[in-house]
């Protein structure tokens, strides 16, 4: 690979923390030293090679990380990360989410939920200098915005040429740099096996973040592909995918101080933004967030209370929000005893004067340093203004929305659709219409975007806009009432509701959504003109503000080489390694000291019989006799749950593998704690803990409750 500023950057690694950084697999031969001082036993250059072993058992599910686990393309995941599926599956007769399921053969495993996909990352390729090429690189602006998405569908498009494969290009530091990432997606996944929720979801939203910990967050997918071995949609003649490589089980036990590195997809860091970005987020945004998600989950929570069947539609979406609603609260109390922003405004202070004390220097970042601030403060007022309006929208009119986006795209070239409305789109949109069966329900619908609505209605039809006021039937001093009935109006004049009607517009022309009578189509081609306007206008702001944010991380990059610091790049998705040692930590706040490892003591003490702490009673009866056969750890004298460990790791990496020096199969990460998932914008050495399921937990559960034999003899854990 050509040596870039990616490369460039770790050069002087030596100054970084080994188990500070989600590093590239290309980084890693100049983070070697690091490596093997934590102790790892393999090559580190062998890590380089996605297409072998360690790299080829490990895959993405889009959100989620996990692994090939055996030679039949078993793989295993968090519990969370299959919860949709399950759900999806769930009905009021047969709660797969609270009873558990487990496939005993072929057969009988089921369809994921719509959608569903395994991606195996099969190379990664700069091609920085393809998409801002000498010509994109004069342009501003909307202009700058085309050329760069122009370059990148087409780069795409060509690497989809081999057929099967997802290809996508992703950007780093802020759009100084470009990556084509070519993945195999598997479009065939299907269920085989999640533990009771009692198990999988032991301790709920109580233990969600928190330490000590007794959640066994595991469950089980397999890759289906066609029969001559290539990626294709469900079909039963579908066969089990055979990967190139699988995860091997580790031979011994983990112990404090062993090393550990966690491989996956880890979703978004923010360690390089600016102190306008973390004020405005932390200040604004996630209080904001941190109160719409309260009264969502209580809006949810009342119109379900009466109807398992829909509380099981909302089951997985009430833990997304739950999740994300005490992940934010706790970095805003991490951050209101910190002196985080202060600390950025003088690292970005010391930035600016670096630059200004060399003419060269400021001739080249001066002026994007002071044109991204602007253009930032643009966008945070945007963002501040439309808050309410994004949440203001029925699903079915975005659903319309999407539909007529759709049929639109569809009058041209593929080349020149816009990236989401492609012909490799077209199936992540059906599966999306599709998932709405059992993940949606009007009245739950209804009572949410009513408490969105009353408050953007209430805002000065300045900062309203006039376009869905006009679609949705809003006016200026509307009470709550009347909003009301506008919207009920809006549900009744529309036939969206059904799944076959849904479906049926999917394909459809531009001619055929106007002449339609359907209140949700009727609003979404009112709203078509207006939000390509709208869409032209954040282009052209996007186009600015990449150029400026890019030529600012360069700067960034710079100063920080000639301290001698390593850059690594945020996180945004990407496959990265991230390694450190199994490790408790004292815990300031009460002054008591975390061990590094909980066990199934744990469990059956906080046991209560119901609600979050509701642990099946064959596993509180195999505890209470001590039946833990080949996994009891020596020392523990018990079976261990789960373990902390000094890794940086963010959501996304959920489900990632965990290895131990030898490149073997530990547990999977699922969790931060509380006060350490600051790191996503402030990496605390001292704080950061990650928190994995031990793999004898997994094991034990599978074998001595759940009874899953098939499973542990094609794992090789007999």
């Amino acid at each position: 690979m050509q040596k870039t500023l990616i490369a460039l950057a770790i050069l002087s690694a030596s100054a970084a923390h080994a188990d500070e950084g989600m590093w590239m697999p290309q980084q890693l031969p100049q983070v070697a030293k690091q490596l093997k001082a934590a102790g790892l036993k393999l090559d580190p250059a062998t890590l380089t090679k996605l297409t072998e072993f360690p790299m080829g058992a490990i895959v993405s599910l889009g959100g989620c990380s996990a692994s090939f686990v055996s030679p039949q393309g078993l793989v295993a995941t968090n519990h969370h990360c299959v919860y949709g599926s399950v759900a999806h599956n769930s009905t009021p007769e047969r709660d797969l989410l609270a009873n558990g399921f487990l496939a005993h053969n072929l057969g009988e495993e089921l369809p994921a939920a719509p959608g569903s996909r395994i991606f195996v990352t099969k190379a990664v390729t700069n091609v920085s200098k393809q998409v801002v090429t000498a010509e994109v690189a004069k342009l501003s602006g909307k202009k700058r915005s085309d050329a760069i998405e122009k370059n990148i569908k087409a780069i795409q498009a060509a690497c989809e040429q081999d057929a099967g494969h997802r290809c996508t290009v992703s950007s780093y530091y802020g759009g100084l740099e470009y990556y084509l990432i070519k993945q195999l997606e598997i479009r065939d996944v299907r269920l085989v096996h999640a533990p009771p929720a009692g198990v999988g979801k032991f301790g709920g939203d109580t233990d969600n973040w928190m330490w000590p910990r007794h959640t066994g967050d595991y469950g089980f997918y397999r890759a289906y592909v066609s029969k001559d071995g290539k990626a294709a949609d469900y079909s039963k003649d579908n066969v089990p995918y055979i990967p190139q490589h699988y995860l091997k089980l580790a031979k011994k036990g983990s112990k404090e101080g062993d090393f550990v590195m966690v491989l996956g997809y880890p979703g978004r860091t923010n360690r390089h933004r600016l102190p306008s970005e973390v004020a405005f987020t932390f200040d604004w945004s996630y209080p904001a967030f941190v109160k719409s998600s309260a009264e969502s989950l209580a809006i949810i929570a009342d119109t379900t209370k009466d109807n398992k069947d829909t509380a099981l539609k909302y089951a997985s979406q009430v833990a997304s929000i739950n999740n994300y609603y005490k992940n934010r609260q706790g970095m805003l109390d991490s951050y209101a005893g910190s002196d985080m922003l202060k600390r950025k405004t003088a690292e970005h202070e010391a930035l600016k004067n670096w630059i200004n004390a060399n003419p060269a220097r400021k001739a080249e970042y001066a002026g994007d340093i002071e044109l991204v601030e602007k253009l930032i403060a643009q966008r945070d007022a945007e963002t501040k203004r439309d808050y309410f309006l994004s949440s203001s929208k029925p699903r079915l009119l975005n659903t319309a929305r999407m539909l007529y986006r759709l049929a639109n795209e569809n009058t041209k070239p593929d080349a020149e659709r816009k990236v989401g409305y492609q012909v490799r789109d077209v199936p992540r949109i059906k599966a999306s219409v599709a998932a709405l069966v059992r993940n949606y329900d009007e009245k739950v619908d209804q009572a949410l975007v009513i408490n969105s609505l009353s408050k953007y209605a209430a805002q000065p039809a300045a900062e309203r806009n006039a376009a869905f006021d006009a679609a949705i039937g809003i006016k200026d001093g509307m009470s709550k009432a009347e909003l009301q009935a506008a919207l009920e109006k809006l549900y009744a004049g529309s036939k969206l509701g059904d799944a076959a009607e849904r479906s049926s517009w999917i394909g459809k022309t531009p001619a055929e959504f106007k002449a339609s009578n359907d209140s949700f189509i009727q609003a979404a081609v009112a709203l078509y003109e207006p939000g390509m306007k709208e869409e032209a206008d954040e282009e052209e702001l996007g186009g600015k503000l990449q150029q400026a944010y890019a030529n600012y991380m360069k700067a960034k990059i710079a100063f920080m080489q000639s301290k001698g610091q390593a850059v690594y790049p945020d996180a945004n998705s990407t496959l990265r390694v991230t390694f450190g040692k199994i490790a408790g930590r004292d815990h300031g706040a009460d002054g008591t000291t975390w061990t590094a490892f909980t066990t199934v003591n744990g469990v059956a003490a906080k046991a209560t019989g119901q609600g979050e702490f509701n642990a099946p009673q064959a596993q509180l009866a195999a505890i209470k006799a001590r039946d833990f056969g080949k996994y009891v750890d020596p020392i523990l004298k018990s079976v261990p749950v789960a373990y902390l460990a000094t890794l940086d790791i963010t959501g996304g990496n959920s489900g990632s593998a965990a290895l131990n020096a030898k490149g073997e199969w530990i547990g999977l990460a699922f969790d931060g704690t509380l006060d350490s998932i600051i790191s996503d914008w402030d990496f605390n050495k001292a704080n950061t803990r990650d928190i994995q399921v031990d793999l004898r937990y997994i094991l034990w559960n599978m074998k001595h409750v759940d009874h899953a034999d098939n499973l542990l003899k094609e794992m090789n854990a007999e």
